[in-house]
């Protein structure tokens, strides 16, 4: 009897337990209590809901009984090289090196920054819908529920207007009820400039719509349809097409754009998208738009005590739901909600590669957001083969480069010749595609893309490289993102730190790829690459250089110079002795400088980086200045502190994602970090918990974000000190977990080492391994 009782009540226990553990590590859907809300009226286009399927994005906003929504579409670019030529292949690196050989930097300005300067290429917004209901109807109150990504206007009379950006159709539906419009009309973007009434020109914009010189739209109608069709340049054409229908009390709006990219006939095709649409209905189309919402927000969680910075947190989640899809353009400077005042996009609304396209898809590998962060990784292995070509024509290599400033197609653009043509941004961009393997830990996409595109790019960073005197290989010119602009003195002496580090990151990264490939030759080659780089350029105290020459002269925007100790796992706490002298001297001249020339990203990726070397206070300190001062009351970034409160002393308006992007993956790196302290070599990736945290932050959680090395992980925290922790993983391996806990952690293997400051254990693929404490 005793023993029957003995195991029931082992069999309890161990019930408990496993409940426990589901409770712990469950995946929370966003709760609505940190929706975005926004009080009527929104009277700009930057400051409404943003709603997006990928391909599709549009903005939610208006006053009085006027709601507006702004169109976009990924893939709709004006592609029209600079003169009307592949100006590249006659200006190229090489004429660049003899030109600042000969202190010829106005003519190399003219011949690399001269091209961005044109109208085109560009990205195109698409024009409007406007909705006016009777003039008794007032709008009250925007709100973007984002569990299921749909945006809602309420109003005095308790009418009410939603909108689904469909994740299953490229089709949005509007739905509204309790009034019946009095009119829709669909505005082009010519009609916008012409409502507009402003300049020719905006803050780093081509000016207006009108010089792009595209004929008027035309119009069509037929029943409740109406549309515009707009010839844009080079064969390209486009359709906004809305279509309207009345059931009982409820007025439907279906909307879709459609263009040459799709179909011959793209007017035919945006009716037919438009009409299935109808005829399923908003109950019936929401029903399948939320699950596909469900099964992302079910990838992972985070819930910090925190309003303002959980509210962020989820927003930007959201974004990457909205605007990236793997099968759809990734998102550029402004994602799917390009400029809607007849200004063309500010700075083109291109892929800048010196730092926003990598910041904005810094954040899903840790949030488990594979499919969303593929979005960017497939456009440059599609453009691989025009990559190729780029390295041929301008720097006369084999491998491959993207531009450092580039077009949907991936062409050239031009601008301030060190860096929208600095051959490192392509290493940048390659480590992307080194962090999804290392997250994902899918070998597969390792094999078949991860190595051949970064190995690409370090063939043309090889061939561009050449021994010195000393025998360390340099690159024939230098730089470092922005510093010195594009004066004569942005010209540094090789290597930059920021050159460098990219470098040895690239070559580090190659080395352990090709490991595990079981290319030994290969591995050799790139760890050989890596140390014919040589050190890092510092001052005796180790405060890290711009160049062997240069201290950081004064406040900056862009952490260029000490890149290597973030994102890049290069200058680490857990490294020798000089790193942390490197560390701590660093970050105090950065302090010392102050952040009067930073932007809103500078603190968003200061936050990162503090969080990266474990002080939690200066972490969660610059991710506060960022949430307060340098976002639009609907959660976008912006470059400039609006609240004019001195933190910088720029205080101007464009918005631009990056920043975004980089506040939640600092929230994800306080919770979670799992990098190696040896670069290079393969499976010494660590996961510590809760690695900084501040005291304001006594409790927090997370489920299932991922750790290097495909580790789904979830933890808890309790009165400053953690409680739980749950490993599971995605294939066989050992998982090494730094011991940074406050008591003895309870494992639920029994094979569980213990060694140093390491816990590990071998696990098997799909097994989960538990701590309580």
């Amino acid at each position: 009897m005793k023993f029957k009782k003995g195991l029931l009540l082992l069999a309890l226990t161990a019930s408990l337990k496993i409940t426990f553990a589901q409770k712990n590590a469950s995946v929370q859907l966003p709760d609505a209590r940190h929706d975005l809300i926004l009080q009527a009226p929104v009277k700009t286009w930057d400051e409404a809901l943003p709603l997006g399927n990928g391909l599709m994005g549009g903005l939610l906003w208006g006053e009085n009984n006027t709601i507006r929504l702004s169109l976009d579409r990924g893939d709709l670019w004006d592609e029209r090289s600079y003169n009307g030529k592949e100006w590249w292949k006659d200006h190229t690196y090489a004429k660049g090196v003899e030109l600042v050989a000969q202190k010829k930097y106005g003519q190399l300005n003219n011949s690399w920054d001269a091209p961005y300067n044109g109208v085109t290429p560009t990205k195109l917004p698409t024009g409007r819908l406007e909705i006016k209901l009777p003039t008794e109807h007032i709008v009250q109150q925007f709100k973007l529920h984002e569990a299921v990504a749909e945006g809602e206007a309420r109003f005095n009379s308790k009418a009410v207007l939603k909108v689904i950006y469909s994740a299953i159709q490229p089709v949005a539906l509007i739905s509204i009820k309790g009034a019946v419009p009095d009119a829709i009309q669909l505005l082009t973007t010519m009609d916008v400039y012409r409502n507009s009434k402003k300049g020719e020109s905006g803050l780093s914009s081509g000016g207006s719509v009108q010089k792009l010189g595209y004929p008027e739209a035309e119009r069509g109608g037929k029943e409740s349809a109406q549309w515009y069709i707009q010839t844009a340049a080079q064969g390209l054409k486009y359709c906004v097409y809305v279509q309207m229908e009345k059931r009982n009390d409820e007025t439907l709006i279906a909307l879709t754009i459609t263009s040459t990219n799709d179909a011959a006939d793209f007017l035919k095709l945006a009716a037919e998208r438009c009409s299935i649409a109808l005829k399923q209905g908003y109950a019936s189309l929401m029903q399948q738009h939320a699950q596909w919402w469900k099964n992302f927000w079910q990838q992972s969680s985070v819930s910090v005590p925190d309003t303002a910075i959980q509210k962020q947190y989820n927003l930007v989640q959201y974004f990457y739901g909205a605007a990236s899809r793997a099968n759809t353009p990734p998102m550029p400077l402004q994602g799917v909600w390009t400029a809607d005042d007849g200004i063309l996009p500010p700075w083109k609304g291109d892929y800048h590669n010196d730092l926003n396209t990598q910041m904005t898809y810094i954040a899903y590998q840790e949030a488990g957001r594979f499919e969303e962060g593929l979005s960017y990784l497939n456009y440059l292995w599609n453009r691989k083969p025009f990559f190729e070509q780029f390295a041929k024509d301008f720097y006369g290599t084999k491998g491959l480069a993207c531009p450092g400033v580039m077009s949907y197609t991936g062409q050239p653009l031009g601008g301030w010749g060190q860096y929208s043509l600095s051959p490192t941004m392509s290493a940048w961009s390659a480590h992307l595609f080194y962090l999804h393997w290392l997250y994902s830990g899918d070998n597969k996409f390792l094999k078949e893309k991860a190595y051949p595109w970064s190995a690409g790019v370090g063939e043309c960073m090889l061939g561009l490289l050449k021994p010195d005197e000393k025998g360390l290989l340099k690159l024939p010119l230098s730089s470092s993102p922005e510093i010195f602009d594009n004066s004569p003195k942005a010209w540094l002496t090789p290597n930059s730190n920021y050159d460098l580090m990219c470098l040895k990151m690239l070559f580090l990264s190659l080395q352990e790829m090709a490991s595990v490939l079981k290319q030994p030759g290969e591995a050799q080659k790139w760890e050989k690459a890596a140390k014919a780089l040589g050190d890092f350029h510092t001052k005796s105290d180790g405060t890290l250089l711009v160049d062997a020459v240069h201290e950081l002269p004064y406040s900056h925007r862009h952490l260029s110079n000490i890149i290597g100790i973030y994102p890049f796992n290069l200058v680490t706490t857990e490294g020798e002795k000089r790193d942390a002298e490197i560390i701590r001297s660093s970050l105090k001249q950065w302090d010392s400088l102050g952040t009067s020339q930073w932007c809103g990203y500078s603190f968003a990726w200061m936050s990162c980086l503090q969080a990266r070397v474990g002080n939690a206070e200066k972490a969660v300190e610059n991710l506060d200045i960022f949430v307060k001062a340098f976002i639009l009351r609907n959660g976008f970034h912006v470059n400039g502190d609006q609240t004019k409160s001195g933190y910088s002393s720029m205080t101007y308006r464009p918005f631009t994602l990056e920043g975004n992007f980089l506040a939640s993956q600092a929230v994800q790196e306080m919770l979670l970090q799992s990098w190696s302290n040896q670069p290079g070599m393969e499976h010494t990736s660590m996961i510590r918990i809760f690695p900084a945290v501040p005291d304001k932050w006594q409790s927090a959680s997370f489920s299932n974000l991922r750790a290097e090395g495909g580790y789904r992980v979830s933890a808890k925290r309790e009165n400053g000190k953690t409680v739980f922790v749950q490993i599971t993983a995605s294939k066989a391996g050992i998982v090494r977990i730094k011991n940074n806990f406050s008591a003895t952690p309870h494992w639920n293997l029994p094979q569980v080492q213990f060694k140093g400051d390491v816990y590990s254990v071998e696990l098997k693929k799909g097994q989960t391994l538990i701590a309580q404490f």
